[in-house]
């Protein structure tokens, strides 16, 4: 499956890109099928009424994922990338007060969100941890049409069937792409630096010309602009906020404040040399306020790692010698490359594979994308994001109450340092080193397969049931 760079960074809504993008989008999937005229079941009637049953982590973490509320506004027609939360906000309501859903092009359609979207608590749906099940009634309550979703990860999602023909399939990604036209089919680390020898292009080289050919009417440099505009504008809204996060656990808002702070020691020769940590933290807490506050972010690979990538991006531009709009660009690619591997060869699921999927992939690609910006070669890029991934092995998903706060907004700061410490011990060598980037991204998925359930995105272990009591 080709991912494009616009695939893996997309402009979403917070707080979660599995709990909160993923569900809306299923609904609004939905509605197509009921629009296209989807084969009605056996003996349905006229479509009268909607349901939703939200199954494993989507259920478990639901409410302090805001699922139940994207799942809502997805039935509304609602969509993550051009959500105006006004408009939603005001939709919720009008739900809630007349027991309907109006999207546009159906007729009304019952739905009353506190008897008809079920959090079931049982075992998950066998296709994933993150499912959820729509139906369609008629008149009389009968069946009219049913789907399954998963949301795999990032504000991917997959039907039912679509998971089984991707399951089903041979998994051959070099031979898919090469049927469709791209010229470099990399399907893993060992893949991509061997085409980038023969051919002798830089990874974000062979990830244009591939983007190229998917797209090649694109103004690629100008999406790519774009694209940083956004994470850049996301960064410079959650510096200029201040109060309480929403959720129930009264988590202030800081990033604001150590910005502040950073601003007025600038250029004080007393400065200790570690403070450049906390310039790539604050960057990174600004990204994850925001989506914890439900705000517009970029996946990155997903909202919960929203932070990694821009804040290293943002450190790049702001403070490193020699930064151009050509090498965010680069960064940009390479990231999105380093991005594809790990989800087709493991995962950027948090209730699949723990934080490991999500932080760890983001401070993966984003020492990726630095090191080609700072001039790395293909096998230093390579040993980069090895090296970042490899130590978040292990990382949990275990946020306090569902929500997307503690400990996920820290953590980001934190894969944003280890992103720019893995691309400078790469730069110091010649790209030689003992673990390849696949088998470190083999071991995340042997890793997450063998983790327990309670530590993945269920909120039932691990920082999520040891709170403080006062």
């Amino acid at each position: 499956m080709f991912l494009s760079v616009f695939d893996i960074f997309k402009v979403g809504i917070g707080p979660s890109s599995s709990h909160t993008m993923g569900p809306m989008t299923a609904g609004a999937r939905f509605l197509d099928d009921l629009r296209g005229g989807a084969e009605k079941l056996p003996g349905a009637g006229d479509l009268a009424a909607l349901r939703a049953t939200l199954h494993g982590s989507l259920a478990f973490t639901g409410k302090g994922h805001a699922t139940d509320r994207a799942v809502i506004l997805g039935l509304q027609g609602f969509q993550p990338h051009t959500l105006d939360p006004d408009a939603a906000d005001a939709a919720l309501a009008a739900i809630r007060n007349a027991g309907q859903v109006t999207p546009p092009d159906l007729p009304p359609l019952a739905f009353a969100p506190d008897a008809d979207l079920v959090f079931d608590y049982g075992p998950p749906l066998p296709g994933h941890p993150n499912g959820l099940v729509l139906l369609a009634l008629d008149t009389a309550g009968n069946p009219y049409h049913r789907q399954t979703y998963y949301s795999v990860g990032g504000g991917f999602v997959l039907t039912e069937a679509e998971l089984a023909e991707q399951e089903a399939s041979t998994n051959d990604l070099h031979a898919e792409k090469a049927a469709h036209g791209y010229p470099y089919p990399f399907g893993s680390a060992r893949e991509m630096l061997t085409m980038g020898a023969a051919s002798n292009l830089s990874i974000a080289e062979m990830k244009r010309a591939n983007e190229r050919a998917h797209s090649p009417n694109s103004a690629l440099d100008a999406d790519l602009d774009a694209l940083w505009a956004t994470m850049d504008g996301v960064i410079d809204r959650g510096l200029s906020q201040s109060g309480i996060l929403p959720g129930g656990l009264n988590v202030r808002r800081r990033a604001r404040t150590i910005h502040d702070q950073l601003t007025a020691e600038a250029g004080r020769n007393l400065a200790q040399p570690h403070v450049v940590n906390d310039w790539l933290s604050v960057y990174a807490m600004a990204v994850n306020e925001e989506n914890a506050a439900g705000g517009r972010v970029v996946t990155s690979p997903t909202n919960g790692a929203a932070g990694v990538v821009p804040a290293v991006i943002r450190y790049y531009r702001d403070h490193c010698i020699g930064a151009t709009q050509g090498g965010i660009r680069d960064f940009l690619l390479t990231a999105a490359a380093i991005g594809g591997l790990i989800k087709h060869n493991a995962s950027i699921s948090g209730a699949e594979c723990g934080c490991q999927a999500e932080v760890g992939s983001a401070s993966a690609m984003a020492a990726a994308g630095i090191c080609a910006a700072l001039g790395g070669t293909n096998a230093q890029i390579e040993n980069a994001a090895e090296i970042a991934l490899e130590h978040h092995l292990g990382m949990t998903c275990d946020p306090a109450a569902g929500l997307v706060q503690v400990p996920c907004i820290e953590r980001n700061g934190l894969g944003a340092i280890k992103a720019v410490s893995a691309a400078s011990l790469a730069l110091r060598g010649d790209g030689q080193h003992f673990m390849p980037l696949d088998n470190c991204i083999e071991t995340m998925r042997q890793t997450g397969r063998d983790m327990s359930e309670k530590y993945k995105e269920t909120s039932l272990g691990g920082l999520a049931v040891n709170l403080p009591e006062c």
